[in-house]
């Protein structure tokens, strides 16, 4: 078999399986809101049996508020476990277009800082005023990064510290988040950008996967350094956009 002839196939076989993985995208994202129309209604009733049982005025009536609770409670994890699968499905070509990557970066600490001041973290921002622009979808960039931000305020339940830095680069524009939580260990650092795969209660495992896909749609790479019990450090590098020469 000659190269050429091996390159045709591998090809075929690349393009066969893209279209089945559309297949199977498109059949998940299908059954995912089949599963959300009769979840809306479960819950909807749910939520009027507890109206109609509040407060209870027998044992057995407290005993059924309680385990209306927990239903309540299940609808409510199903519904956002949903939602996350539904924007990870969709995720398609993304609209790219030169702009700031501190502003998005700005937007998402603006967004979390009254939380962070309540679990005692300080925000330390060193954001490059020079920075070049980069190519960006504004609402899922800032999507992802506030899924990385989240995801280190989180570690911190105790209070701490957030270093966040823009900086150029010999080979684009990077983004460092540093924080000094609960840090990962080897096995969860290895799989934490696996779908389903969470270490919290009640968590999708769709965060951080869904963080990378819009990540590596942007053209960038996602470093991850973690040391159980002193925290990790996320960096993120873009490209810079091409120059048009004239």
């Amino acid at each position: 078999m000659t190269g050429e002839s091996s390159s045709a196939e591998n090809q075929t076989i690349n393009q066969r399986l893209l279209e089945q993985y559309n297949e199977i995208a498109q059949l998940a994202g299908s059954l995912a809101h089949e599963i959300k129309n009769p979840l809306s209604v479960i819950r909807m009733n749910m939520d009027l049996l507890a109206e109609e049982l509040d407060p209870p005025q027998t044992t057995a009536e407290r005993r059924a508020l309680q385990k209306t609770k927990v239903v309540q409670e299940q609808c409510v994890r199903l519904q956002n476990l949903l939602d996350d699968f539904l924007r990870f499905a969709r995720l398609r070509q993304l609209n790219l277009l030169p702009g700031s990557l501190n502003e998005q970066v700005s937007r998402v600490l603006d967004f979390v800082s009254a939380q962070a001041e309540k679990q005692g973290i300080e925000i330390v921002r060193y954001l490059d005023p020079d920075l070049p622009s980069i190519n960006l979808d504004a609402e899922t960039l800032y999507s992802a990064l506030l899924n990385l931000v989240i995801n280190a305020i989180q570690a911190m339940p105790d209070g701490g510290t957030l270093m966040v830095r823009t900086q150029e680069t010999r080979h684009g524009v990077a983004l460092g988040l540093i924080d000094t939580g609960c840090g990962m260990n080897e096995e969860t650092a290895l799989h934490m950008f696996d779908a389903f795969y969470s270490t919290k209660d009640g968590g999708s495992g769709l965060g951080l996967p869904l963080a990378r896909k819009i990540i590596d749609a942007h053209q960038a790479r996602i470093d991850v350094q973690s040391e159980l019990g002193r925290g990790t450090k996320f960096t993120l590098e873009f490209p810079k956009p091409a120059r048009i020469s004239g």
